[in-house]
């Protein structure tokens, strides 16, 4: 990513910033994964050590599939009043941008960032000409009704996921 902006005013009045994972971001990341398997893992009835290895296993083998497809992301925390507050991964490769995941933690939610970041992922797609991609779980209504919202539209469906896009036409000059 070259000179595009990595910051980010919200409308309370804070500040969203991007920074690029480090390897000091480690156990961050698993407590943010862990906060979006938090209701799933509720129903479960095991130890608490059993619940925190399966979530560095899902978190690993997650991170592995989205290197293996897309090898040159972009791996970002975002921080929130200069606080870590999410995460979000984002692909790219001749025919989208992919929105490979974001995630913000609860305490930071509904503040507008994840808008001003999709915003901001569309304008990038329009600049590439590419449509700009994302799947949601098929249960997730509150992420499927914030992605139509912002425009984007269902192409797919997979298993337990729909396949949404932001279609874009190139504004790019040739």
């Amino acid at each position: 990513m070259t000179n595009e902006q990595k910051e980010f005013a919200l409308s309370d009045g804070g500040q969203l910033r991007l920074k690029p994972v480090t390897s000091g971001d480690e156990e961050f990341l698993v407590s943010v994964y862990a906060s979006t398997r938090a209701d799933e893992l509720a129903q479960v009835d095991w130890p608490e050590e059993t619940k925190n290895a399966f979530i560095r296993w899902q978190f690993e083998r997650q991170r592995q599939e989205y290197y293996q497809r897309f090898p040159d992301a972009e791996y970002y925390v975002i921080v929130i009043d200069n606080r870590p507050a999410g995460r979000i991964w984002i692909g790219t490769d001749d025919h989208q941008i992919r929105l490979m995941d974001i995630a913000i933690l609860p305490e930071f939610q509904n503040r507008g960032g994840g808008t001003q970041l999709v915003h901001w992922l569309i304008d990038r797609a329009k600049k590439a000409g590419k449509p700009l991609r994302h799947m949601v779980f098929m249960l997730n209504e509150d992420a499927d009704r914030f992605y139509e919202r912002l425009g984007f539209v269902t192409f797919e469906t997979s298993g337990a996921y729909k396949h949404m896009e932001y279609p874009v036409q190139s504004s790019a000059v040739d």
